[in-house]
């Protein structure tokens, strides 16, 4: 890619993508700018991720995203996103992921004949009923840098047809968000305390259609995580506070339930947890920074570098106690203490931006 006149547009909507860009806005400096879509938009909560992660708070450049369908969503931020390029012209689009975010920031940039810098490019589950999965098919399909995370993701890229010149092995700016968001011990400690444990609890998440929107599978995880033998720290989610409303399943005594939390106070906990339950993606990553333990409760995953390097197991929701049972174990937290991230060096925000600059890195192995 060349070397153009004038500024990178980071487009991001969600929080996780404010989280993952804020190293590689950072890492641009001058030369970018963040687009903020409003995919995942409230005031208070957003403008407060944005400055947990260095950032002064970004006003939606595109309305009406909000609660619309998925094709209503990208339909509506495709059109604005394009008068936007068009009016700014910016050298470079910068996507991270598979957010309907993504998808319309690549579509608008492509369409203008703006280079599509697509980050933690290349991720695969081989499941088309995932909305995620739909999204990167589509985005690796229009980009024209695609900064691979790892050279499993990489394969995956040119075993899709994707000019090997276009694919590069940045590493992922997860590992120096969460280095640069990790707590304080003193703060680490008042988190306990707000939440009313001690250190080796178990931390859970669940928010994945697959999981809220199913109540057999939903029933069976709230019973897996109560016969874990231990606290379960729980911050709903409203998607899945809501089914647990509407199939009136009640949470076990041991599963303490709590309004989300932000990523500072997420990581707060993780630290301190003996293992992690979660549907998430990001969550997988984050896991191999910290070296804590992961039961993964889905059917597929596009992150098995994680489970490759022993951090996180895949679990149907009727197998998660005899799971959490053998990553709990003293050994295993040993071992991933000692095991690094498959996730990068903390160097990949540099190598991202360099690429969106129409600059070649230095160094691209992750």
């Amino acid at each position: 890619m060349a070397e153009a006149a004038g500024r990178a547009a980071v487009v991001l909507g969600t929080r996780p993508e404010i989280i993952k860009l804020a190293p590689v806005l950072a890492a641009l400096g001058a030369d970018g700018e963040a687009v903020f879509t409003g995919q995942h938009y409230d005031a208070e909560l957003t403008d407060a991720v944005f400055r947990s992660c260095g950032l002064d708070p970004v006003a939606p450049a595109v309305t009406g995203v909000g609660g619309g369908t998925r094709a209503q969503q990208v339909a509506t931020m495709v059109g604005q996103l394009a008068d936007l390029f068009t009016r700014t012209r910016p050298r470079a689009v910068v996507v991270q992921g598979d957010t309907n975010t993504t998808n319309a920031g690549a579509q608008a940039g492509h369409y203008l004949g703006i280079p599509v810098v697509h980050v933690e490019a290349g991720l695969r589950s081989h499941d088309r009923t995932m909305p995620e999965e739909t999204n990167r098919l589509l985005v690796s399909a229009l980009a024209d840098v695609h900064c691979a995370a790892t050279p499993e993701n990489a394969r995956n890229l040119l075993d899709g047809g994707v000019p090997a010149d276009a694919v590069h092995v940045t590493g992922n700016p997860v590992v120096e968000a969460v280095r640069a968001l990790l707590p304080s011990p003193e703060r680490a400690a008042a988190v306990l305390e707000r939440h009313g444990v001690a250190p080796g609890f178990v931390l859970a998440t669940a928010h994945r259609p697959e999981n809220t929107d199913d109540p057999v599978r939903l029933r069976t995880l709230v019973d897996q995580l109560g016969a874990l033998g231990r606290p379960v720290v729980l911050p709903l989610h409203p998607r899945t506070r809501a089914a647990l409303a509407r199939e009136r399943i009640a949470l076990p005594a041991a599963v303490r339930d709590h309004p989300p939390v932000d990523h500072g106070t997420f990581l707060a906990l993780a630290v301190h947890a003996s293992l992690l339950v979660s549907d998430s993606g990001g969550v997988q990553e984050e896991v191999t920074v910290l070296g804590k333990p992961l039961v993964v409760v889905r059917t597929s995953t596009e992150r098995p570098e994680s489970v490759a390097a022993g951090f996180s197991v895949l679990s149907e929701p009727g197998d998660l106690a005899a799971h959490a049972e053998r990553m709990a174990r003293p050994e295993v937290a040993a071992a991933l203490a000692r095991t690094p991230s498959p996730y990068g060096d903390g160097l990949a925000s540099q190598r991202v931006a360099a690429l969106a600059l129409g600059r070649v890195p230095e160094l691209l192995a992750a």
